[in-house]
């Protein structure tokens, strides 16, 4: 059956890619992103079933007028993709609070607002699918992206929560965790990097380095195959609320978790310590 589908974040990158693979099957899109004007050409080859819209994610009223726009032009909305965010690296003691601000507005009460916006239209059809782009960063730690990953980490934690507020009333929930794509979050358009002091050179400015270098896409993963995987998860029945997306993706949160389980094998009796004090 054809679905209708409302993503954000889709002048670029995934999101356009997640955009294009619903078209091509078939779907009808509602694409929002800041200039919609990006999606002009898209938009001359999909003139019937892809509808844009202008949408800062961070801004409580701009979600009230796509959403009612969304559902004025195409009457109801199976999947909401939130896809829109951006990156920051430095050191977390560096970071300027209105940088960290923004960042937190956009990837997490960005998602807030997506999910409180939608969640009415989807309660009214007894079924719906939300599905927010998370980060592999929700499950590993890297120096220089703690505030990014902190935000993705809040995204997929409050995914797991909404799955089980959700359930029993049809609307499915999945926090989808990629690992790193050939997109341009490492562009000045898309990634924040803030001075850090000297003393994180070693560690923030090595991640930098290893972002910047000529060859860090290259070891990087084809969008267009993670949004084939969105569409497979939107397809389930029973989709799990939290999906990683990527091998390395798969590898990174493998070794994240074995180390640790083995930390919390090795700090089990201090961990023990207040429940057998108080006995």
């Amino acid at each position: 059956m054809r679905k209708t589908w409302m993503i954000t974040g889709s002048s670029v990158g995934l999101g356009r890619a997640i955009v294009e693979a619903a078209l091509a099957r078939g779907d009808r899109v509602v694409a929002t992103a800041r200039n919609p004007s990006a999606l002009d050409e898209l938009a001359a080859r999909h003139p019937e079933t892809l509808h844009r819209l202008a949408l800062d994610v961070g801004n409580r009223e701009a979600w009230t007028r796509a959403i009612d726009g969304a559902v004025a032009h195409v009457g109801s909305i199976d999947v909401l993709v939130n896809n829109a965010g951006y990156g920051a690296v430095g050191s977390i003691e560096d970071t300027p609070l209105d940088v960290i601000g923004d960042l937190i507005n956009t990837n997490l009460m960005g998602t807030i607002h997506a999910c409180q916006s939608v969640l009415p239209i989807m309660r009214g059809q007894g079924h719906g699918r939300i599905i927010l782009i998370s980060s592999i960063g929700a499950r590993i730690a890297t120096p220089g992206a703690g505030v990014y990953y902190a935000s993705k980490a809040a995204v997929s934690a409050l995914a797991e929560s909404l799955a089980l507020e959700t359930a029993a009333l049809g609307i499915r929930v999945t926090a989808i965790e990629p690992g790193g794509m050939r997109t341009r979050f490492a562009e000045a358009s898309s990634l924040k990097i803030t001075p850090w002091n000297a003393a994180y050179d070693a560690t923030v400015g090595a991640t930098v380095a290893a972002m910047t270098s000529p060859d860090y896409a290259s070891h990087l993963g084809d969008p267009r195959g993670h949004a084939a995987l969105v569409l497979q998860v939107a397809d389930l029945d029973c989709p799990p609320t939290r999906i990683l997306a990527g091998e390395d993706a798969v590898n990174f949160a493998r070794e994240a978790a074995e180390t640790q389980a083995l930390l919390d094998d090795l700090w089990s009796d201090l961990a023990l310590s207040p429940t057998s004090s108080a006995m």
